[in-house]
């Protein structure tokens, strides 16, 4: 069956289980984990992929997906090389999926038109992430 090419899909978790094409982009994940950068800016135009990579980074890194390994199979990062091209022995990603609590903002669901409704919405969704981790403020880390 051929595979349907989602426009507009945001879901990296969605885009795999509806098998929907995808261009395989997962070696970002490495290539960023390695770069050990303090931040990183990401910036592309319109439509480039933007939410949906960072998507792909919530589901790998998310102790939410820990376990969700499936996401991942068949893909560039389940079958890590190192950037001389030798396979990873006992690959350190297939570990390292799962197991970072993430805090994921987007600012792709705001579509209030004025300042103050969007501030609102910012606010809201801010303050959901605050409730939805607020085990963190107790967790020592």
């Amino acid at each position: 069956m051929a595979r349907k090419v989602g426009i507009g899909k945001q879901d990296f978790e969605k885009v795999r289980l509806n098998n929907n094409f995808y261009v395989d982009k997962t070696d970002f994940i490495r290539q960023w984990w390695e770069t050990d950068d303090d931040v990183t800016l990401i910036t592309r135009p319109r439509r480039f992929g933007k939410t949906l990579n960072m998507s792909m980074l919530e589901k790998f890194f998310s102790l939410a997906y820990a376990g969700r390994g499936e996401l991942f199979e068949g893909l560039s990062i389940w079958q890590a090389k190192s950037s001389d091209g030798e396979t990873i022995p006992d690959n350190k990603y297939q570990k390292l999926q799962g197991t970072w609590p993430v805090i994921a903002f987007s600012f792709a669901k705001i579509k209030e038109t004025g300042f103050l409704n969007a501030k609102k919405r910012i606010c809201q969704i801010i303050t959901d992430l605050y409730n939805k981790f607020d085990f963190l403020l107790n967790s020592g880390n």
